[in-house]
Formats: structure tokens, C-alpha cells, sequence
């Protein structure tokens, strides 16, 4: 499983995600904050849980490019 988790409070707007992960990040348009599409959202934080395996290296760049560090990419 791929747990991906973005603490979207403490976004930036840079859209380094949404670059480098279309299928998991999004712009909202609203706030300019980066979206962890189709995630749960928990005390400011939200997360995607996912059997798709293939969705983690794209996940993990994303975390890695992010300059607050605020996605945090596992798998479990």
C-alpha cells in the first residue's frame, strides 16, 4: 500500500507536485494550495491510501522537490 500525505495548511503554491504528479496533485483554484486528489482530510492533514504501486515513484519525486516538505510519501 502507498500512503501519501500532504499537510496542505503549510503549502506554498509552487506546483512542483502537481509538475512532477498530475494524477495525484491538483492547483485548487480557490486558494492557490496544492490538492492530494481523491484524499481524506484529518486535523489539516490529508492523505491518500493506494494499492497502486505505480503511483509512488511519481509521489516520492514530488515529496522530494517540495521546498516546505510537506508530502510525505510511504509505503506500507
Amino acid at each position: 500500500m502507498v500512503v501519501i500525505t500532504l499537510q496542505r495548511n503549510k503549502c506554498i503554491g509552487c506546483n512542483y507536485c502537481v509538475e512532477i504528479a498530475p494524477e495525484q496533485f491538483q492547483m485548487s483554484k480557490k486558494d492557490g494550495k496544492s490538492v492530494l486528489l481523491r484524499a481524506s482530510e484529518k486535523k489539516g492533514f490529508h492523505t491518500l491510501k493506494s494499492k497502486d504501486y505505480l503511483i509512488y515513484e511519481q509521489s516520492n519525486q514530488a515529496a522530494k522537490v517540495c521546498p516546505v516538505k510537506i508530502i510525505s510519501v510511504k509505503l506500507s
